[in-house]
Parts: C-alpha cells; sequence; structure tokens
C-alpha cells in the first residue's frame, strides 16, 4: 500500500517538472548544437582538396602535405602519410586508416545527445501530458462542481497538460535536423579522407612501379 500511495502521489504532481526537465534538455541541446557547430566550422573540410587528391594520386605527398594546412581530417590523412611514407606502404596505409577511425570519433562527440533527444524528448513531453490529464481528473474529483464547473476544470488542465507535448517536440525538432546534419557532414568529410587514402595508395604503388 505504501508504494501505490507513492506512485498515486507521483501521478498527481502534474507536468510543471516535466516542462521544467524539457527546458533543461532544450538547454542541453542548444549548448552542443552551438559546440558541434563550431567544432565543424573550424576543422570541417579542406578547401584545398581536389588539388591534394591529384598530387596524393600522382604520388607528390610532400607537396600536398605543405599545402594540407588546418585542422581537417583530410589535411592529417595527408600529413601523416608524407611523414611516413619512407617507412613503407604498409605502415602508411595503417596509419591513416588509425588517423580515420581516431578523427571520426571526435567528429562524433556529443552527437549522441541529439540523437538521444530527438528519439526521447516527444516521449518525455507525452509522458508530461499524461500526468496532467491525471491531475485535471484528480482536481474535478477534489472539486466536484457542476456539469460546467466540471468542463472547466477538465479542459483548463488538459490544455496545461497538452503544453508538454508540445514542449518535447520543440527540442526533438532541432535536436533531429542538427543531428541529421552533423551525420552528413562527418560521412562527406570521413568519405574525402577515404578518397585521399586510396588516392595516396594508387600514387606510391605507381612510384614504387616506375622504380
Amino acid at each position: 500500500m505504501m508504494i501505490a500511495d507513492k506512485l498515486l502521489s507521483f501521478t498527481l504532481l502534474g507536468a510543471g517538472w516535466v516542462l521544467w526537465l524539457l527546458i533543461g534538455l532544450s538547454m542541453v541541446s542548444v549548448a552542443v548544437i552551438v559546440e558541434r557547430a563550431l567544432y565543424f566550422a573550424r576543422r570541417g573540410s579542406a578547401q584545398s582538396y581536389p588539388q591534394l587528391l591529384l598530387l596524393a594520386q600522382a604520388g607528390n605527398l610532400e607537396e600536398a602535405a605543405r599545402i594540407a594546412t588546418g585542422d581537417a581530417m583530410e589535411a592529417e590523412v595527408v600529413r601523416t602519410a608524407a611523414r611516413l611514407k619512407p617507412l613503407g606502404f604498409e605502415t602508411v596505409s595503417r596509419s591513416i586508416a588509425s588517423v580515420i577511425e581516431k578523427r571520426r570519433l571526435e567528429y562524433e562527440q556529443g552527437l549522441f545527445i541529439l540523437g538521444t533527444l530527438g528519439n526521447n524528448a516527444p516521449f518525455v513531453g507525452l509522458f508530461g501530458t499524461v500526468l496532467g490529464i491525471i491531475r485535471a481528473f484528480a482536481d474535478l474529483a477534489v472539486t466536484g462542481k457542476g456539469a460546467g464547473g466540471a468542463a472547466s476544470v477538465v479542459m483548463a488542465g488538459i490544455s496545461e497538460a497538452l503544453v508538454a507535448t508540445a514542449v518535447g517536440l520543440f527540442v526533438a525538432i532541432p535536436a533531429v535536423l542538427a543531428f541529421n546534419v552533423f551525420q552528413r557532414l562527418l560521412k562527406r568529410v570521413t568519405g574525402r579522407s577515404q578518397a585521399l587514402a586510396h588516392a595516396v595508395a594508387a600514387g606510391m604503388h605507381a612510384k614504387r612501379e616506375v622504380a
């Protein structure tokens, strides 16, 4: 009975605390979106990517490394290949794969938060709506007013409860949108880096055959 009473008391709290929770989650979401946007803006794709690709295919890694400035994943791939070129193809290939994986994990930091909020914030809002409706009917039972008064009590409680669902969607939609955009950008950067890795391999094989 004590557990049942506690659960009943919990359900009668209403949607207010859920709204505050959603507001807090929205602040977290905005912080992650801003941080990731700045990260991708500073370390996005290398602007000289077409030139880097041509130089890598030609086996001219030294020149490619010279123009591979910045902190983009593609630039680090080229610099790694140029630095380790004397150690042979196998070492370069494995080092590039390690760089791509390491940088991919760095680019993905925080994205799981956006994915989680996008998937679950509507359910949190719906949970608040359910609690608000329960609270509205509980208030109706306590007031015991006539038909007109009862309707006004229920409608006021339900309208307030539905706000939780709206806020949940308000939190989820930007999180899902940002998550998809960042995943698309990451896929583009990773694809370019892998293309450079293949170009480096082709260039080194061509140099080896000429030698």
